[in-house]
Parts: structure tokens; sequence; C-alpha cells
């Protein structure tokens, strides 16, 4: 076959220019990023190999090996593991071939220092090696097939893939150093880095040829070892190979398990959120091992989906060796032993959450992985709660986030429900009509943002005997709530209930069908509408969300509530028992609802009536004001 040149993917394209002009200063991360790909290459095949021995047979002894050649000017990282085919060459290293893609892209910001930090994150970290090289050639061959193959690129567009006789199993990157990298051509250099990036890899990483070939690191799975014997820098590093990420670990989790079934995790809590963290596949990154040997990073009853966030590996004394991805889907003992990590997690976090001195790290924590978190106050029952105590809250009440422990124990007397609205934007929800009634008497509300909140709420129903209620919704008693500075509001303000009986059936007619009801407020203090939700009917924020993912297709009719005490309503209660259901009414009637579905964020049906409507009563309120 002759040599084929093929350009690479757009995002490829992209993401090599911001290597290329990155001022990224520790360059050295790409020797990081190119042992992680070789060690994963290494675990595949021993993997491989359990069932297939044949695999690994000619060169069993697995490593990694690192070469230079000060008059080429090269640095090689090279392997004996899986390797790759020509078709493999072209999806690894020619193409984004992940879901994540877009989200990946969308989260790049045009800062080079801030995106190439995503390379190793997106799982690519191959093309960090362009950080130091002007051209990269990949020789490569994949175990169980004989044809060797040849990759190259300079990383400006286009690469070429062609054959390649007598090539060994496995991969060699071969980096063209640019003319100022000059340092990682030095034995004593790559030691330092290898010694601090990449100790923890399982494998022997070596230096040179032959009798000569020198080790770089320990060569032990850092999870083997005793927690003290383990400094946090290696931690952190161990977290960057295995979550290929560039942050610090916010939390770190090590421990054996042992007795009826012994298994040792080293699980890290991330401290930004990763990119791919709402994927609809809700896949975790923990990877399994069984004595050492790398199993799957995609064992589905692991970890749940709602601890998908957690990166690092969970390695088993007892699971067979053999072991398939299937069957591991019924296995007991995996059961038993996702059992034993959620426990173990949700305890750290929960120890976390009650500190008082951490609760500023904590509300970091909950901002990146709070909404993901009550995914599992529907799903796992049996650790619900658990997951209730980390459970953080926006409130009305409270500048920070608030426990449902500290909401209960400040709830008004007489308030015998949880009370909250569900919305798009805290700011929002703060301004909405619905919470004035609350506010006024001191009765705090939770704000929620999150569309999950709409799904573990009807699920939960209740904390400590009370029930979560909506504020949006019609029959909020708040008359038994009473604020004990509250005012008492002058009998003026109050229309005769005769008078406000009249508007309400005056508006019932005008509104007829439009909606399901009218009466009075006692939630409004400030706004003269606001339409809720009847008792037994759908939030109007559920409603919304399942309209717009086509889930929904019709809506339900909302009642209008009027505030008796606002002057215009005082106004229009006059008017209706004066002179009943007038032109002038009735505008005004289509236009408080008009209003009220611009507050909830809902379209308005007819926009040019609501524009005539306007224009008529601002014509007249200013001719009035003229002739004044």
């Amino acid at each position: 076959m002759s040599e084929e040149r093929l350009s690479f993917q757009a995002e490829v394209s992209r993401l090599l220019d911001i290597v290329a002009h990155s001022l990224y200063s520790e360059k050295e991360v790409f020797l990081r990023e190119l042992i992680s790909n070789a060690s994963d290459a290494c675990d595949r095949l021993r993997y491989a190999a359990l069932t297939q021995p044949e695999l690994s047979a000619e060169d069993p002894d697995l490593k990694i090996r690192l070469t230079t050649d000060a008059e080429a000017k090269t640095l090689t990282v090279a392997d004996n593991g899986v390797g790759m085919n020509r078709e493999d060459l072209i999806e690894n290293l020619g193409t984004i071939a992940r879901s994540g893609t877009a989200a990946f892209m969308n989260k790049l910001t045009g800062d080079a220092k801030k995106d190439v930090g995503l390379i190793g994150q997106f799982g690519v970290g191959f093309y960090s090696a362009f950080m130091v090289s002007d051209k990269v050639v990949v020789l490569t061959r994949k175990a169980g097939e004989s044809q060797g193959w040849r990759w190259e690129s300079d990383g400006r567009g286009d690469f070429t893939v062609s054959e390649a006789a007598d090539v060994p199993r496995g991969t060699r990157v071969e980096m063209h150093l640019k003319a100022d990298e000059g340092e990682f051509l030095e034995e004593s250099r790559l030691r330092r880095i290898v010694q601090k990036y990449s100790d923890h890899i399982a494998l022997p990483i070596v230096y040179g040829e032959g009798e000569e070939a020198q080790s770089l690191n320990k060569a032990s799975a850092l999870w083997t070892r005793s927690r003290n014997e383990i400094t946090p820098e290696q931690y952190k590093e161990f977290y960057h190979h295995v979550g290929h990420a560039f942050d610090e670990p916010w939390l770190t989790m090590h421990w054996r398990a042992e007795g009826k079934i012994e298994y040792t995790s080293l699980l890290f809590v991330p401290a930004t959120k990763p990119f791919d963290l709402f994927n609809p596949d809700r896949r975790h990154r923990v990877k399994l091992y069984v004595r050492r040997v790398f199993i799957t990073d995609e064992a589905e009853g692991l970890v749940p989906p709602y601890l998908r966030f957690l990166r690092g590996v969970v390695d088993s004394e007892d699971l067979p060796l053999n072991v398939s991805r299937e069957m591991l889907q019924h296995n007991p003992m995996l059961a038993k032993i996702r059992s034993g990590i959620v426990r173990r997690v949700l305890g750290d976090l929960v120890k976390k959450a009650d500190d008082a001195e951490q609760a500023e790290a904590y509300a970091t924590f909950w901002e990146n992985f709070g909404a993901v978190l009550k995914e599992g106050l529907y799903e796992d029952y049996e650790h619900r709660e658990q997951i209730t105590k980390l459970l953080r809250f926006r409130t009305t009440g409270a500048e920070g986030l608030v426990s449902l422990e500290d909401y209960v124990g400040r709830m008004k007397e007489g308030q015998d429900a949880i009370f909250y609205i569900t919305g798009d934007d805290i700011d929002t929800l703060r301004r909405s009509p619905q919470i004035e009634g609350f506010k006024a008497r001191g009765v705090e509300v939770l704000l929620l943002t999150d569309p999950v909140d709409e799904f573990w709420i009807p699920s939960v129903a209740e904390y400590k005997d009370k029930k979560f209620k909506s504020v949006t919704r019609g029959g909020a008693d708040l008359s038994r709530i009473k604020a004990a500075d509250e005012p008492e509001k002058p009998a003026e303000d109050k229309p005769a209930e005769n008078d406000l009986g009249s508007l309400v059936a005056a508006l019932k007619l005008t509104l007829a069908d439009a909606v399901k009801d009218v009466r009075i407020s006692e939630r409004l203090t400030d706004s003269p509408v606001c339409l809720v939700a009847d008792e037994g009917d759908m939030d109007m924020h559920l409603e919304r969300l399942l309209k717009q993912h086509r889930q929904l297709d019709t809506s339900a009719q909302r009642i209008l509530e009027v505030n008796p005490t606002h002057p215009l309503i005082r106004r229009l209660t006059d008017l209706a028992a004066k002179d009943g259901v007038s032109d002038g009414l009735e505008d005004v009637a289509w236009l408080l609802l008009d209003q009220a579905r611009i507050v909830e964020g809902e379209q308005i049906p007819d926009p040019a009536a609501f524009s005539r409507r306007l224009a008529v009563m601002l014509e007249k309120g200013l001719l009035t004001g003229l002739a004044a």
C-alpha cells in the first residue's frame, strides 16, 4: 500500500492550533500523557491475553521504554502493548471519536493556557507531543496482526498513513524535537519528569536499550502501597494519570476493604467539573482491576451514575481474572463492592459537609456536583438518607448554602411544609411574585434551578415529616403563618368582600376558558397578579421543561390570583362594582393575564392583541394625565 495522506478532523486541527501556540509553562506534561497512553495500551493487552495468551507470547514482559538520539534530535516513547492497525491510527490519531466532542469544543475558551489543560481531560493527550515537536512519527503493530503501520504529521492540518515492515508489537512514538527543546534529550531531565508524574505506573519505565537500560520508576501500583508511604504529590500525579486531569483532586479516598470480599479503592473527587459530566450515557471513569490486572473502565455496576464524577481505581482480590464485561453486569460480588464504595464515598462527603471549617470548600463541591448527586435521591433508595444529608440549597432566607436540617430548624410557627420554587435562574426566582407573601412573613423558600429538582422532590416527598410544597401551586395557606412584626393592614386597603366578589366574577366571565379559576391571593404583596398551578396539576416549570424537550404537547389551565391590596386591583374592584363587565375592564383583564404569563416566562398566545390593548391603555392614561 502506498502512502496515504489524510486531513485531521476539524476539531483536531483546532486543538493542534491551540497546542502549537500555547504558552503553557509546563511543557513537560507531554511525557506524562504519552506514558499514560502507553500504560493503558499495555493494560489492555494484558487483559486481552487472559483469554488469548498468544497475543502477548512473542514479548510477554510489558514495559515502557524511553530512548533519545542526540544527533537526530529525537525522543521516543515506546511500549509493547496492544498496538494499532490502520483503522485505529485514523480513529485515535486523526479524529476525536467520542460522544463528548461537541461538549469538548464548546469548552474551548480561546485562552491557550486554559484550553491546553483540556487535552488530557478529553483523553487525547497524544497531541500534547506537538508542544515540543516539529514532527511526530508513530510506528505500530496491533497484537495478533502481522502488518505494521507508519503514521506521520507535522501537526499542521494533515497526516500520512502507510504500511511499514519489521515493526514490533506495540506503539513507538518518535518526536522530532523543536530547536529549543533539547532539554528533553537529557536522561537526568527525563528521570525527574518520570519520577514527578509517572512513578506510580505499575509497569517498568526504562531509559535506553539492552543491558544499559536504566529503570526510571518504582513500577508498583500506587494503590497497593500503604497510605503513610504515599506523599500528597504522588496522590496528585496518580489522579492526573487516572483521571486525565490537570486540576488537583478535591478529595482523595484510599482504603482497603477486608472480610468476605477484599478490594482496594483509590478514588478522587475532582476540584473542577469534568466537561462530560452531563453526557447522556452517564458513564463513570473508575477503572476496575483484578489482582493488579486491568479489566475495564466500563464496568456499569461498579459505581452508580450519580457518582460518575469519581475518578480512580478499584482493585478486587476476589473477582475472576477472566471475567468478561458482560458477566460483570450481573455479578453479585461486584454489587457488594459497589455498595461498599457508595457507603464509603457518601460517608466521607457527609464528614466534609458537616465540618463547619470546610463550609466554603464543600460549597465549591456542591456547585460542581450537587445536580448529579441529587439523581441518587430517586435512583438509590438504600442510600437516600445519606444523600439527603449532603443536600444544599440557595434560599430566600440566607446568602450562602442551606441544608434541610438548617431549614427545618428555623421554620416559622404554624409552618407545616418545606416551600420551594423551581426555575432556570436564581435571580429571576428571587423576584418571582409567587414568593412575595412568603418573604413578607419571613418564610424561607428553597430556590431550585437544576432540572433534576423536578424529579427528586416527588420521589422524596418529605423530610422529617415536613412535606415539600411548591409555592407555585394553589392552596398555600399563609394565614396561619404570621410574622411577629407583620403590620396590620389599614381597613381602607382591604376592599369589601362583596366588591371583590364582583371583580372576581367579572374576571372569570371575561377570561372564561383562558384560566382555570380566578382567586384572591394570600401570596402577593407587591404584584397585582400571578399564575399558579392547581393543587393536583403539574408544576408550571416542569411543564415548560417537558414542552421544550417535546415530551408534552398540551398545557394545563392555570389559576389567576389577584392581590386585593394592590392599587390597580382596588381601582378595578371599584369599576367592577360600579359598571360590571365593561370594555375597559375586559382589556385590563387580558392585559393582567398576559402580564402574569410574561413574568412566568411563558409565551403570549396573541402578541398582536396584547400590543393593541397596551397601546389603548397607554393612550387613555396619557390623555388623562394631559387633561389633569
